[in-house]
C-alpha cells in the first residue's frame, strides 16, 4: 500500500497570490503591499504590468513564492483622475493593421530629448494645435497647406530655393531700415501706377538711363 503525505514538504515553496492595498513604493524599485490580514509584504512590478501603480490602489500580487512575489496588476486606482503607463526600458507601440490615439480631451506628446516622426503618409486633426520645439528640421518632399490665416514672427527669416512665386490680391511689406535687392536683371510693371518717392532719391545706370513717355513732367 502506498502512503501519501498530505503535509507539504519543509522546503517546498509556498506560492504567493492575493489582493492588497500599496503601502509604500521604494527607491530601489521594491514596492510594499499590505494584505487582507495586515500584514505588509514585498514585492516587485511585473513587465506586463504597464500601469504605473500609487499609493493606495487596489493591486494583485502573485509569485512562485515569498522572495519572487510581484505585482501583476492594478486592480483599482486610489487616484482614477489621472493614469500613466510606463515602462523601465523603451517603449514601443505598435500594430499590424494600424495605431489610433483618441481622447475626447487634450492629447499632449513631450519629450525631454528628440521627437521624430516617419510615415509614408500621415495625418493630424484637431480642434486646436500648439508645438513647442526648441530645434527642428523638416525634410520632405512636397508640402501643400491651406490655411485661413498664417501669422509668423521670428528673429531670421531666410528662403533659399531655385524659383519663387507669390501671388496676391493686395501685398504690403514694411522696412524700418534697408530694404536691399540683388538681382541680374530687374522688371517692375504696373498696369496703371507706378510711384517713387523719398527725401533722396536717385537712379543712375552704368551705360544708359532712359525715360520714355507721351509726357514727361519734371520739377
Amino acid at each position: 500500500m502506498t502512503v501519501v503525505s498530505l503535509r507539504a514538504a519543509p522546503n517546498e515553496p509556498t506560492p504567493v497570490h492575493f489582493m492588497g492595498r500599496l503601502s509604500t513604493l521604494m527607491p530601489d524599485g521594491r514596492i510594499a503591499v499590505e494584505d487582507e490580514q495586515g500584514a505588509v509584504r514585498l514585492c516587485r512590478r511585473a513587465a506586463s504590468c504597464l500601469l504605473r501603480p500609487g499609493v493606495g490602489d487596489l493591486v494583485l500580487v502573485s509569485g512562485p513564492d515569498s522572495t519572487r512575489a510581484y505585482l501583476i496588476a492594478v486592480i483599482e486606482q486610489a487616484d482614477g483622475a489621472v493614469s500613466h503607463i510606463d515602462s523601465a526600458g523603451e517603449l514601443k507601440l505598435g500594430g499590424q493593421a494600424g495605431v489610433s490615439i483618441e481622447s475626447a480631451g487634450d492629447v499632449r506628446i513631450q519629450s525631454g530629448a528628440t521627437l521624430e516622426m516617419k510615415s509614408l503618409q500621415w495625418g493630424l486633426r484637431a480642434g486646436q494645435g500648439r508645438c513647442h520645439v526648441d530645434e527642428m528640421r523638416y525634410t520632405s518632399q512636397t508640402v501643400d497647406a491651406t490655411v485661413g490665416r498664417f501669422h509668423l514672427v521670428g528673429k531670421v527669416f531666410e528662403v533659399v530655393a531655385d524659383r519663387i512665386v507669390q501671388m496676391a490680391r493686395n501685398a504690403l511689406r514694411l522696412v524700418d531700415e534697408i530694404d536691399q535687392v540683388r538681382v541680374g536683371h530687374l522688371d517692375c510693371k504696373a498696369t496703371e501706377t507706378v510711384r517713387i518717392h523719398g527725401n533722396h532719391t536717385v537712379v543712375t545706370g552704368k551705360d544708359l538711363v532712359k525715360v520714355d513717355a507721351a509726357q514727361i513732367h519734371m520739377g
